[in-house]
């Protein structure tokens, strides 16, 4: 069992930054890929980042690309979300997510029903 706990968010004016953290309970966190999501009020859940088990692959939705840096540290059990240039479309709850891969692999995975564990959320708020 995998247990992801989010931490990091907070209220930030447009143009501010914020890092967002995921702690993993699991002994088997690097392999795991994990991946961000984010859900605005009103709105479905969508992709926001995600990086394979190995930490040597990436990929960013593209309203996010530029401005975003998914990272992973598996000696600490630990992913990070840096945001820089934030905006208000930015504000939701932010979610962390693991999904069961192999060792050292490169895959990534961009959709949410592929991913089998799920922190809490952290709320991130954009002021304009």
């Amino acid at each position: 069992q995998v247990q992801l706990v989010e931490s990091g968010g907070g209220l930030v004016q447009a143009g501010g930054s914020l890092r967002l953290s995921c702690a993993s309970s699991g002994r088997t966190f690097s392999a795991h890929a994990m991946g961000w999501f984010r859900q605005a009020p009103g709105k479905e859940r969508e992709f926001v980042a995600t990086i394979s088990s190995s930490g040597g692959r990436t990929y960013y939705a593209d309203s996010v690309k530029g401005r975003f840096t998914i990272s992973r540290d598996n000696s600490k059990n630990t992913v990070h979300l840096q945001m820089n240039s934030l905006k208000p479309e930015d504000t939701a709850v932010y979610y962390c997510a693991a999904k069961e891969s192999t060792y050292g692999g490169n895959l990534v995975w961009t959709r949410d029903r592929e991913y089998q564990y799920w922190g809490q959320g952290t709320q991130v708020t954009v002021s304009s």
